[in-house]
């Protein structure tokens, strides 16, 4: 999977986990003299939930986490894209979380766990 130029993958951070949700949006209308009634106005957008391991010993590195928190800091929508080439379309980074565990004698972590929480960034009607 990969963010923009960020890569997810064995090398760097690779995920073990994605969860994507995607709610629907039912607004309430009051009617006089009886009770309200739910109407339909669209599904909302996407989110995209990634759990994995950095083994900082490998390629990635120590860096990932901070590269994925660099790549939330410029504020823009990035490409989605899965490992079989399908363009998920632009996504935001809302949250990125990290857990550093089995420290070397200097203070290192051999082991970062981390969630990177994605949201769908939405297209303007015609927009390809």
């Amino acid at each position: 999977m990969g963010l923009g130029d960020f890569r997810f993958e064995i090398g760097t951070a690779a995920y073990q986990k994605l969860q994507r949700t995607q709610g629907f949006r039912w607004e309430k209308q009051d009617r006089i003299g009886r009770a309200p009634a739910l109407q339909f106005t669209g599904p909302d957008l996407i989110a995209v939930e990634l759990e994995g391991t950095i083994y900082t010993a490998f390629k990635g590195g120590l860096g990932q986490v901070l590269k994925m928190r660099e790549l939330a800091a410029k504020g823009e929508p990035q490409d989605l894209v899965d490992g079989t080439g399908k363009v998920w379309g632009p996504y935001v980074i809302l949250d990125v979380a990290e857990t550093q565990s089995v420290f070397l004698a200097d203070g290192r972590p051999r082991r970062i766990d981390f969630t990177v929480k994605l949201q769908e960034y939405g297209q303007d009607a015609g927009a390809a």
